[in-house]
């Protein structure tokens, strides 16, 4: 299984995603500093392993907060889960996974806990979540499985396999899932400007996995359903909202819009963790606005005029009219999303 990151004695060993395919690195970050910086500038990135990233940020920051005094200790704990939480504002597993650190220290506090206890409580913490979030995956592959075809050719967007786990994958983890099934499956794979964690992190993946995988340039998704090559639609998610909306990599919503009018079924995997059941709609969902180089450049040479004005948001919202289904560690939910999401949730 592919290593997206771990927790070590010397800090947060990661595989370095920005240099995939062509270099397989893991650097290890020491302080949650650089944990930080490994998650906002894409070192890691993928919902669910920016959560795993974040918790064991804190707890690296916390083990290492050279103090014995319990306010002071009180006062850098705060700051740390501030930094980290300051890093990508669009993935909720981030601010879940520090709430979560956050809600055990606090019932430490209260239990009167030693700063030695609640240093290696906070450890344990963020490696228990490690753990979870791919039983998480691998539970979320076995339900998702059921709804792939045998023989089907899945189109996928953006990365949501291990690499953007804590190991498996969501929307790759489906497609694993139905490969160990014995189910005949091959994939599209969208190169996901501008980042191109298609046509980088995903095709490596598979390809790596011995799964039958296509890379297609974004532009392509459409006439490969029209031409009826393309059987279900597989991608992951940052954050959705109670309805049911979907907040993904930029692209996802084209993607969506074209399958519903190719009557091709489109599906979202994501942990119960990437859902924000505090709003109402996509509408509220922050949008993460990336450096313009990552549009102007592509490995360092430039392809657009110097000066020209350029947006980047990195991710899109699909209204929840084009999601067929969303396929979490506890069970397929389906519309109305209102109501079998919080079911799922409880």
């Amino acid at each position: 299984m592919i290593k997206t990151l771990e927790w070590t004695e010397e800090g947060v060993l990661m595989i370095d995603q920005r240099l995939l395919p062509t270099e397989e690195v893991y650097p290890v970050f020491r302080t949650y500093e650089e944990v930080a910086y490994a998650i906002k500038e894409m070192v890691v990135r993928g919902a669910p392993a920016i959560g795993v990233a974040a918790a064991m940020g804190v707890a690296l920051g916390a083990r290492d907060t050279k103090t014995d005094d319990a306010a002071e200790f009180d006062q850098a704990f705060n700051h740390i889960c501030q930094v980290i939480g300051s890093t990508r504002p669009t993935a909720v597993n981030l601010f879940w996974a520090i709430e979560r650190m956050r809600n055990l220290y606090a019932s430490l506090k209260t239990q009167n806990a030693s700063l030695s206890e609640i240093r290696q409580r906070l450890i344990a913490e963020a490696q228990q979540m490690h753990v979870e979030d791919i039983a998480a995956n691998r539970s979320m592959g076995r339900f998702g499985a059921e709804l792939i075809p045998d023989g089907a050719t899945v189109l996928t967007h953006c990365n949501a396999g291990a690499l953007a786990t804590a190991g498996y994958g969501t929307a790759l983890g489906v497609i694993r899932a139905a490969v160990e099934a014995g189910k005949k499956i091959a994939v599209f794979a969208d190169e996901t400007r501008p980042f191109l964690q298609g046509a980088r992190l995903t095709a490596w993946e598979l390809h790596k996995d011995n799964i039958p995988v296509t890379l297609i340039t974004d532009n392509m998704a459409g006439h490969f359903m029209k031409a009826g090559k393309v059987d279900c639609i597989v991608v992951g998610a940052d954050r959705i909202a109670s309805n049911g909306d979907v907040a993904n990599k930029i692209g996802t919503y084209s993607v969506a819009v074209l399958a519903k009018e190719n009557n091709i079924p489109f599906y979202v995997a994501a942990p119960i963790s990437t859902l924000d059941l505090n709003i109402a709609s996509g509408e509220q969902i922050p949008i993460e606005e990336r450096v313009t180089t990552e549009v102007t450049h592509v490995k360092g040479a430039q392809l657009a005029p110097e000066g020209i004005n350029v947006a980047n948001p990195a991710f899109d919202v699909t209204p929840n009219r084009y999601v067929a289904a969303i396929i979490t560690e506890r069970g397929v939910a389906r519309p109305p999303y209102t109501e079998s999401l919080r079911r799922l949730a409880k």
